[in-house]
């Protein structure tokens, strides 16, 4: 799955649900790895959020592993889930220059390739 780091904290993302529950309560829902800091799942739905905003230029890649687990045995019902979330990148950070206007020449039948002129972002 995808997604762009402007998107809204908490909104809906994953919804986890296996053919075993019948909607009686007797399955949860969880996540099994470092991942459920950052990402909170409804245990009776099966219903996947994020805690907090994610920002590409912190991590633009997480995979999350879940189970759905029979309450009254504490079995798993099926092998683990695994999902990958992508993180595209929306440009948060305008870039910032130390002049506001560059001037450069290019000579006539320059190479391909050839650069001419160089900017850094700040």
């Amino acid at each position: 799955m995808t997604c762009s780091d402007s998107d809204e904290v908490w909104q809906f993302w994953i919804q986890l649900h296996t053919d075993q529950d019948k909607g009686d309560g007797n399955l949860k829902y969880i996540l099994t790895d470092e991942a459920g800091s950052l990402f909170i799942i409804d245990e009776n739905t099966g219903d996947v959020h994020a805690a907090k905003k994610l920002d590409r230029e912190e991590k633009s890649l997480y995979v999350l592993h879940a189970k759905a687990i029979d309450r009254k045995t504490g079995r798993q019902v099926e092998p683990e889930s695994e999902f990958i979330i992508k993180i595209h990148d929306i440009n948060d950070n305008e870039p910032k220059f130390t002049k506001d206007m560059y001037t450069a020449s290019v000579p006539e039948m320059s190479g391909v390739g050839r650069y001419n002129l160089s900017l850094y972002k700040l």
